[in-house]
């Protein structure tokens, strides 16, 4: 899930008269989230953070692509806090819920006992080293 459309709850109102509420966003990148940091409107005011990074991924809404801080900034405040929630739920990283398989316990053998497998065939083999002979 790289894109997911939504549709927002209120919609933005054009001087037209139309009303948009369906867009798409994006996952963001590292970038995404570290670029608007060094904005001189972020840095005097921490507010604009969230306004600057969902214009970079947000790639639709209605017939605006790209969407700029601007266009953002003129939304009801509900449809920008659906699009903060969105962003979060999209970009929030999940922690996997498997875990790894439990070690098949490990057979055990008379001393000179081993058991292998042949890597041409795999067969299983069990060799008996008590009787191997060491060459002198």
């Amino acid at each position: 899930m790289n894109e997911l459309p939504f549709m927002l709850p209120v919609g933005l109102f054009t001087s037209d008269g139309q009303v948009h509420r369906s867009g798409v966003m994006r996952l963001a990148t590292a970038l995404d989230e570290i670029e608007p940091l060094g904005d001189p409107r972020v840095q005097r005011n921490g507010a604009y953070y969230p306004l600057l990074l969902l214009a970079r991924v947000i790639t639709r809404l209605g017939p605006f692509a790209p969407v700029t801080p601007d266009i953002l900034a003129v939304l009801p405040a509900a449809d920008f806090a659906y699009l903060q929630t969105l962003y979060s739920q999209m970009n929030t990283a999940q922690t996997p819920t498997w875990t790894a398989p439990a070690q098949a316990p490990q057979p055990t053998y008379p001393d000179d006992l081993v058991e292998t497998e042949c890597p041409h065939c795999g067969a299983l083999l069990e060799l008996d080293l008590g009787s191997a002979s060491v060459p002198a």
